[in-house]
């Protein structure tokens, strides 16, 4: 298989339950804005990682928020870097090596986690997780560097969950940002991905 390819939207397995909306929202408007031949290349050169899986199912393990906002305006298709293809496993073969290797994320917006058997089959049916909005918006205010790990963003929206009420980020996302830069940058923090010393 190679390592690039085309691939229609609705057919990529996510292997998280949830997204920022509010991260989607911005991908979304800077994708409107483009004309559409410049939407395509721009999805070219940002190829979503997957990994083939069985019955030739192909699950992304990176780039949720733009696929759900690719989706949301419309694309039907994005390109995809394929990382690995354990399309011989059976289902509890292939979880079991997806979890050792980090590509599956099954907690909710809570940060509860669930059977595998819970991820949704489209883009489009992941829950809001504010948290990994907000999380994501501290890394853009410098609060932290960007990591390889795998779902690191996560980490810090479970961080963020247990330090700053949702409350709080509801009526104040903004000052939530600024409070989340403050955490990120403390002691507490000093364990997490991508932690500024």
């Amino acid at each position: 298989m190679p390592k690039l390819k085309e691939w229609p939207i609705n057919k990529m397995y996510p292997t998280q339950l949830t997204v920022g909306l509010i991260e989607v929202k911005d991908k979304q408007v800077a994708l409107a804005a483009l004309k559409p031949k410049d939407r395509a290349a721009f999805m070219a050169d940002h190829p979503i990682p997957a990994v083939l899986g069985p019955g030739a199912r192909l699950y992304m393990t990176d780039h949720h928020h733009l696929v759900r906002a690719a989706c949301e305006v419309g694309l039907e298709t994005g390109f995809c870097q394929t990382d690995d293809d354990l399309s011989s496993l059976d289902e509890s073969g292939f979880w079991e090596k997806m979890n050792d290797n980090g590509w599956v994320h099954p907690l909710d917006e809570h940060g509860v986690r669930h059977v595998y058997s819970m991820l949704p089959a489209h883009i489009q049916d992941l829950a809001d997780d504010v948290y990994r909005s907000l999380a994501g918006y501290v890394r853009n205010a410098g609060g932290y560097d960007k990591s390889p790990l795998a779902f690191a963003e996560f980490v810090w929206a479970d961080f963020f969950r247990r330090n700053i009420a949702i409350e709080s980020v509801k009526a104040d996302f903004h000052g939530a940002v600024l409070a989340g830069v403050t955490l990120a940058k403390g002691s507490r923090a000093k364990a997490l991905p991508g932690f500024k010393k």
